[in-house]
């Protein structure tokens, strides 16, 4: 059995109530975590009034422990199903929670979609150019999130990308300890960026090159706005109260200003929470901002979906 937060078991026990409204839940224990392809899938062996079930996180789904008796056999059909979503089923743009970085995932998204049509060289240079404008949208908007702090003579050019990604993952990933992680973003989107220009003006290329470079540019883009992001809310590398490495971004409103949306690290292990940070929809809304405002007072981040009280197995409403 492995550790959880009341969090976790309460995730579960609302997931179980909205697949199972028949059901309750009676006891529900973490039982295993295996990471595929840079995804955790947590385990949960949960038992009801009526039946036994596995729910798998990640995305979260349940499966009768009659057709699974093994787990190892449920979660090998879990992460199979994981591989073969249809792409129709991805997340809509609107749900990733990229703010203020959206920009570049939808030049990203026309270029995939650019993709499953394209058929001549013309259509591949077409798919280049659209991995070329998510690379500069982004560094477009990480320049005004993450200004430039040295002398203004110094400044590269607002379409210069390499000398801007060199910038953000100097910044994002200053010192000596990051090193190597520093090298492996900065090579990741100076290789995305080169690729893309050479297929936008290539003449012999083919579908496997347009979809290399969509795939290599959604992948360094996806780690890269992930960088950015936890620079600018300040989640720290490990959790500071347990030292562990599972930390989970938590949104919410409070009631002093229902109007905006904050969000702070909270780590999965011990519960501990870190400071709130104000999620602004674009770059725009931070380089108009004259000065930091300040987190709300006392219990600071609503979740968005209340908590209810964890149901234990004794007892019955």
């Amino acid at each position: 059995m492995l550790q959880s937060t009341p969090d976790e078991r309460q995730a579960i026990i609302d997931y179980m109530n909205w697949q199972a409204p028949d059901l309750t839940v009676e006891f529900l224990q973490k039982v295993y975590a295996e990471n595929v392809l840079s995804h955790q899938h947590v385990v949960w062996d949960v038992h009801t009034n009526v039946d036994r079930w596995w729910v798998i996180t990640n995305p979260t789904n349940l499966y009768s422990q009659e057709q699974f008796p093994n787990m190892d056999l449920a979660v090998t059909f879990h992460v199979g199903l994981c591989l073969r979503i249809p792409r129709s089923q991805k997340a809509k743009l609107s749900e990733l929670p990229v703010e203020p970085l959206a920009a570049c995932f939808r030049h990203l998204t026309e270029a995939s979609d650019a993709l499953v049509s394209a058929q001549a060289v013309s259509d591949f240079q077409a798919v280049g150019v659209r991995c070329r404008e998510a690379l500069l949208a982004f560094t477009s908007a990480a320049q005004v999130i993450v200004p430039w702090e040295s002398d203004e003579g110094s400044k590269p050019k607002q379409a210069d990308f390499k000398a801007w990604a060199d910038y953000i993952c100097s910044t994002c990933l200053g010192g000596q300890t990051h090193e190597h992680r520093r090298h492996l973003f900065k090579t990741m989107l100076d290789e995305s960026w080169r690729f893309s220009n050479w297929l936008t003006h290539a003449k012999a290329s083919t579908w496997h090159d347009a979809e290399a470079a969509t795939t290599t540019v959604e992948h360094a883009l996806d780690l890269a706005a992930s960088l950015v992001n936890r620079h600018l809310r300040g989640v720290p590398d490990a959790c500071p109260a347990c030292g562990s490495n599972r930390l989970s971004p938590q949104r919410g409103f409070h009631s002093s200003a229902p109007d905006a949306e904050w969000e702070r690290p909270t780590c999965d292990k011990c519960g501990w929470a870190g400071e709130p940070v104000l999620i602004l929809g674009d770059p725009e809304a931070y380089a108009a901002q004259e000065e930091d405002r300040p987190p709300p007072e006392g219990e600071c981040v609503i979740p968005s979906i209340p908590l209810r009280e964890l149901r234990k197995p004794t007892r019955r409403d």
